[in-house]
């Protein structure tokens, strides 16, 4: 009974935690832009992770040690 309300605090908390910035864009009259912000910038930072991870690949093909164990 405890472990059970300890994980749904923790889901509570985090679902509390990532729904405030949609939840204030949703309070005012925003543009389409102001409105998707956090779309762009998680879009944004999955571009940059990719190019990281697509250079990192190119690196180890380079020198051979892509499917070494």
């Amino acid at each position: 009974m405890i472990a059970s309300n300890i994980f749904r605090l923790i889901g509570d908390f985090f679902e509390w935690l990532f729904s405030i910035s949609f939840d204030l864009l949703r309070l005012g009259d925003l543009s389409w832009w102001a409105s998707n912000t956090v779309s762009w910038l998680f879009i944004a930072v999955f571009f940059c992770l990719l190019y990281y991870w697509m250079k990192q690949s190119y690196k180890f093909k380079k020198e051979g040690t892509e499917d070494k164990a």
